[in-house]
């Protein structure tokens, strides 16, 4: 049976449907991640800087249309 590093906790958890948590090695580990993503500690990163994502070739003006 082919084992994965949980997520969370770096354990060994098993990759098959028979681990109803996977990827993660318990329902523990599972429930910490949601609660990690729903508190928003995962994020993308968005450059604050709009300026910085217009290629310095182009018109600026040319984009608003």
């Amino acid at each position: 049976m082919k084992t994965v590093p949980c997520p969370r906790c770096g354990a060994p958890a098993p990759y098959s449907p028979d681990n109803r948590w996977r990827p993660f090695c318990s329902e523990r580990c599972r429930v910490i991640d949601l609660g990690a993503w729903a508190s928003g500690a995962y994020r993308v990163p968005v450059p604050l800087d709009t300026q910085a994502e217009t290629p310095p070739d182009s018109d600026p003006e040319e984009l608003k249309r």
